[in-house]
């Protein structure tokens, strides 16, 4: 059969930085293949920038479109789900415009196929407008269908919010690629199917080393005084932590062993390579690269956000770390010299990724010659 390019548009969602990390891994590997992405649309958070990194790594152009975000307390620290839901209606004009515009540019370049990385507007463009092209979406919030996933428990009333906000995301979705940490059996049942992480090729061309330092990724800045705080108590223990607040420089130093740096991927990615153990609220891409590398994790899941709940019981259950309800470092130094490393089976998962997603998303593994 002659190789056919097929055309994509990506909408990413634009809250940490999990799906821009998918999002570049997957153009890396479509585009590898010889397929072409037309046009990146980006969900724009009041709280936080796209980073540069992200607009720089597409041969495409790169959009910022209004779309549904979390209010967090005055501390930035826990979401607070019913002034989120009451703070977006207000918008609701402005996400109707975000539809349209996604419209005229699915109209102007008429792509193969629209990928959502868990933005809220995929669903309700593919279900208003019905476009001819196929509709995928990808996340690991999608493995909560599967019968062996572990809810997070006593929490009924997010859990049922986590689960509406995937079905209006993949609303109409021929196919949900559901990012996990490991396999599980059956790998598809009806139409989601279990796939590897998406990670950035750059993780592969790493040296691993171990430095005398503990590494930190923060989704939400409010959690940033337990750190300064346990520093104060601890200050023979480097630490770096790279958070995206605003206004801040490149690279903030509290103390002589304590810096906060703003998002750079390539920096945070050679940092983990090197680090002795990452602390991080519970986001899914950044506990799949310590995975990879070997690094040990403890993980402090953002307060209100279900979705990282789950995340922490399926990481430990992977063997990635161990979770806790904040930023006890020392818990995470305790816990450095009894971890076994998991790279061996989460590489061996890993590895199978790249052909079920050309494949998947293609219908062929062929190049072009």
């Amino acid at each position: 059969m002659p190789f056919r390019r097929k055309k994509f548009i990506f909408l990413v969602q634009g809250e940490g930085r999990g799906h821009m990390t998918q999002a570049i891994s997957l153009y890396q590997i479509l585009t590898n293949h010889g397929h072409q992405i037309q046009h990146i649309f980006i969900g724009n958070s009041n709280r936080r920038e796209v980073p540069d990194y992200f607009i720089k790594s597409f041969n495409a152009p790169v959009e910022l479109i209004d779309s549904p975000n979390f209010i967090c307390d005055h501390r930035n620290k826990s979401i607070r789900l019913i002034p989120s839901i009451i703070y977006n209606l207000k918008y609701l004009n402005r996400f109707r415009k975000s539809l349209k515009r996604i419209h005229i540019v699915m109209s102007q370049n008429m792509p193969d196929t629209l990928i959502n990385f868990y933005d809220f507007l995929g669903g309700f463009y593919n279900f208003f407008y019905r476009p001819k092209a196929r509709y995928i979406v990808i996340g690991h919030q999608f493995l909560a269908s599967h019968p062996e996933f572990r809810f997070s428990p006593g929490n009924p009333v997010h859990k049922n919010l986590f689960l509406g906000y995937n079905y209006l995301t993949s609303l109409g979705a021929e196919l949900k690629l559901a990012l996990s940490f490991m396999p599980y059996r059956p790998q598809k049942i009806g139409n989601m199917m279990i796939v590897p992480p998406l990670l950035r090729d750059q993780l592969h061309q790493l040296k691993v080393d171990k430095k005398d330092f503990i590494l930190g990724y923060m989704v939400n800045d409010g959690y940033s005084q337990e750190i300064i705080n346990w520093n104060r108590r601890n200050p023979a223990t480097r630490l770096h932590i790279f958070w995206d607040k605003k206004g801040e420089p490149e690279v903030k130093y509290i103390t002589d062993t304590l810096a906060f740096h703003q998002l750079n991927a390539d920096k945070f990615l050679g940092m983990m390579a090197e680090c002795r153990g990452f602390i991080t609220t519970a986001g899914f891409e950044s506990i799949c690269e310590a995975l990879y590398l070997g690094k040990p994790v403890l993980m402090v899941p953002v307060k209100g956000q279900y979705e990282q709940a789950c995340n922490a019981i399926e990481a430990v259950k992977a063997g990635a770390g161990i979770q806790a309800d904040y930023f006890g470092i020392s818990m995470l130094l305790e816990f450095i010299s009894l971890y076994k490393q998991k790279i061996k089976d989460f590489k061996a998962w890993y590895a199978q990724g790249h052909s079920l997603f050309v494949k998947e998303l293609t219908g062929s593994t062929a190049m072009p010659e």
